[in-house]
């Protein structure tokens, strides 16, 4: 019985998959024009299948020897006199574990010690002069290599390339990984965090990425499922997928394998429905796994942080051809949909929420704060008006101190009242968080039992600031079908408390919005 795998590279005999050579396209004519290029995709996205994938294929169309090598063992060695001897033993195991006609020359062994700075050209261009075709390389896991070992790697594999028609060297090649080369770890200046361009291996022809699922091929992937266990998927449950995940592989998978054995035990008589997905994915959120904790290590780098946060709050990001851009985008944290943009998908927005706003909810759980969730159920639901006071009053006593643990402060109101409004969601309760930069704002609606709560967050600008917000918070309030909602005004320049901490309500198109000062 084959099963939705999230651990390692998939393959067809095992595990449900979609054809990887369908979300990635011209490789092969890459390949046929002889040429170097980067395939680059988020983490768990399906590049090591991709690749094992394309070997296989590569290696039956007989044209060529192709190989598939990681290059994962390299990582952290930052020096070349060791680092490319072990890039050497990495490539001669691939070689070991290949059907590629291969004979280990141990002179090597004394070219480790003696030229590692010329070793990886010498020992390639042997090996393609031994062989009867021409040879490709897959080299996976290549932003493993990082610093001097890397600018060593790339410099011996563009002399290599540059001399092809003095001296027989690698026919295609292609470096694989989470990031684009420009994002590999090499400080070639002191203020820099990354190689910033490609130029110490700017004979890339392209640079591609590996595709998220379409929702077809969701479907497609969960039909495999049904036509071999009989068990349906309703309708409903792959279209909340779909808008929950935006097709990210891993995700898809994880969703499927939560319900199925383990919230099913896999009983195949039971269909899956969209009730069973939307608790699912609550699970693997709460859980944490190595997926999401991983990416998620990256909110602590300075330069993620410099796209998320304007990001958080509405801000429009003037440069989105910058590194810092660029870096984040390909990790899979954000994508732009018509120029907007937005999280990755809605279960990484909720991640990054929770981990951002993680030490503010730490201290909301401490004794010394009053603020519980049962403070503010009435008979009819939340009283939304009491926990806003409540929040007004904690931030009037500690914004200047959670401004100061943020690097960028301007969305600390924004995070620190996430943190505030997520005990709803550990008491049943469920906000959806809508984040885009450019729109200027922060929206929340926060559902408990079957009434919805809009609001929205504006840091106060000017006097165009009030109208603007009370304008989209009306939009924002027809969007769910509310007569009611709160619009919080973060007054940032005003030094006096209070003056800018006010509650009042007001009436627009028949329908009331409550303005929260800060």
């Amino acid at each position: 019985m084959r099963y939705f795998n999230i651990a390692g590279p998939c393959n067809e005999a095992s595990h449900y998959m979609i054809d990887a050579a369908s979300r990635l396209k011209g490789v092969e004519q890459l390949i046929d024009r002889n040429q170097y290029f980067v395939i680059h995709a988020a983490r768990q996205s399906g590049k090591t299948t991709y690749l094992q994938d394309l070997t296989k294929r590569v290696n039956a169309a007989g044209r060529y020897y192709a190989l598939y090598c990681s290059l994962e063992g390299v990582q952290n060695i930052t020096d070349p006199k060791m680092g490319i001897p072990v890039v050497l033993d990495c490539i001669t195991i691939a070689l070991q574990k290949s059907s590629i006609p291969f004979t280990y020359d141990d002179r090597y062994e004394q070219e480790k010690k003696n030229r590692p700075l010329v070793l990886l050209t010498l020992f390639l261009m042997d090996l393609v002069k031994s062989m009867d075709k021409p040879l490709v390389v897959f080299f996976d896991e290549a932003d493993c290599l990082s610093e001097n070992t890397l600018i060593s790697f790339l410099r011996q594999l563009r002399s290599g390339y540059n001399d092809r028609s003095m001296a027989p060297f690698v026919h295609s090649l292609a470096l694989v990984g989470m990031r684009n080369i420009r994002d590999f770890k090499a400080r070639i200046r002191p203020d820099s965090e990354s190689l910033g361009s490609a130029s110490p291996f700017n004979i890339v022809a392209e640079s591609l990425t590996l595709k998220n699922f379409t929702k077809e091929e969701i479907t497609q992937l969960y039909q495999q499922h049904t036509d071999e266990t009989g068990q349906h998927f309703d309708g409903d449950a792959i279209e909340l997928v779909w808008e929950q995940t935006q097709g990210q592989p891993w995700l898809v998978n994880a969703i499927a394998r939560e319900v199925i054995e383990k919230k099913l035990q896999s009983d195949y008589t039971i269909p899956v429905t969209a009730a069973m997905v939307k608790e699912a994915i609550q699970t693997i959120i709460l859980n944490r796994p190595t997926h999401l904790d991983s990416l998620m290590e990256r909110l602590k780098e300075p330069r993620v942080r410099r796209v998320i946060y304007p990001m958080m709050i509405g801000e429009v990001i003037p440069d989105k051809s910058s590194n810092d851009f660029l870096y984040v985008r390909d990790l899979g944290l954000i994508r732009e949909v018509d120029s907007v943009v937005m999280p990755g998908n809605p279960v990484y927005a909720e991640v990054i929420v929770r981990m951002l706003s993680s030490m503010a909810q730490e201290e909301f759980k401490a004794e010394r704060y009053p603020y519980k969730l049962p403070r503010y159920i009435n008979g009819s639901g939340l009283d939304m008006d009491y926990l806003m006071r409540d929040f007004q009053q904690f931030w009037r006593e500690n914004s200047e101190i959670w401004r100061k643990k943020h690097d960028y402060e301007e969305a600390a109101p924004h995070i620190v009242l996430m943190a505030f409004l997520q005990r709803i969601v550990n008491g049943g309760g469920q906000i959806i968080r809508e984040m885009a930069a450019g729109t200027g704002r922060l929206d929340l609606c926060v559902i408990y039992g079957d009434r919805k709560y809009p609001i929205e967050l504006k840091i106060k600008y000017d006097r165009h600031t009030l109208p603007q917000g009370l304008e989209q918070t009306l939009r924002y309030m027809n969007k769910y079908g509310c007569s009611e909602a709160w619009l919080a005004l973060c007054d940032r320049e005003n030094p006096d408390w209070d003056d800018k901490i006010y509650m009042r309500k007001e009436t627009v198109d028949g329908k009331t919005i409550t303005i929260v000062g800060l």
